[in-house]
């Protein structure tokens, strides 16, 4: 059985990670749980704050501690947290799952920097549908190449603190390589007033914030006489959580270096 431990604990992927992780056909085992020492959830037990009862876990604070008791960090946490505990992460020799978003351009850098240590896992979505999908971005735009305009619609709940979601923008990159654009320079992220026309080699992403909607993603190509639209819907955060699982299963005992779904799931 491996052993997990997830920070984050206390959010709402956390918890699910933990409850799901009570299913034995995981094949992985809780070991330590760890929060932000000043959120009110560190010192109750892990399991009542997920929600699925006592499992004489108390969260903790301190992830030094919490390395010496699994061999694998699911880390749902925000990007300064995840860059907070990736020196110690390291220096341990453990494997990590990130799932955390909104990292910079120079955060993601230094991900890849300690992931020459370790194996490590960044994902901006864990589900199996959207790394899916995102080889059939892949395969649409190489077929629809520069004769389609493409745009990205995501729409998530009132409470992401970050935009676009990171899965958005895996998509706009996914669609911005296999078309050789570079994404900084042709990425439009707003639109409002005389903007003139519509730039051939734009690739347009939109956010939207409302209710508690889990997470929307459309990519339309619109060509002459014709639109594809691909979307994917996510019902629940647990499909999240289940693709977070199998990658912790799958990064421990591998390499150092810096994999994603498309090497855990077998699409490349």
């Amino acid at each position: 059985m491996i052993k997990a431990i997830v920070t984050g604990a206390s959010g709402k992927m956390g918890g699910r990670i933990i409850t799901l992780m009570q299913d034995k056909a995981t094949g992985l085992q809780l070991s330590a749980a760890v929060e932000k020492k000043e959120l009110p959830a560190v010192g109750r037990d892990a399991g009542e704050v997920a929600g699925c009862g006592h499992l004489g876990i108390p969260i903790g604070h301190a992830i030094g501690q919490a390395l010496l008791k699994g061999d694998v960090v699911i880390d749902f946490s925000e990007p300064s947290g995840t860059l907070g505990i990736l020196p110690e992460v390291a220096k341990a020799k453990k494997a990590i799952v990130i799932g955390t978003t909104g990292f910079s351009k120079k955060e993601t850098d230094r991900i890849r920097d300690f992931a020459k240590q370790i194996p490590c896992v960044l994902s901006p979505n864990m589900s199996v549908g959207v790394n899916l999908v995102f080889k059939i971005l892949a395969d649409t735009a190489r077929v629809t190449g520069d004769d389609y305009d493409v745009e990205i619609v995501e729409v998530h709940h009132r409470f992401k603190k970050d935009a676009p979601s990171g899965t958005a923008m895996k998509m706009a990159e996914v669609v911005a390589g296999t078309l050789k654009r570079d994404l900084d320079e042709v990425g439009v992220f707003a639109r409002k007033g005389v903007i003139g026309e519509r730039k051939k080699k734009e690739i347009g992403i939109q956010s939207l914030r409302a209710g508690d909607v889990v997470g929307e993603h459309t990519v339309i190509f619109a060509g002459p006489g014709e639109r594809i639209e691909i979307t994917h819907r996510a019902h629940s955060r647990d499909n999240f959580a289940r693709g977070a699982l199998v990658a912790a299963r799958w990064v421990v005992g591998r390499p150092p270096g810096l994999y994603d779904m498309q090497d855990v799931l077998g699409l490349r």
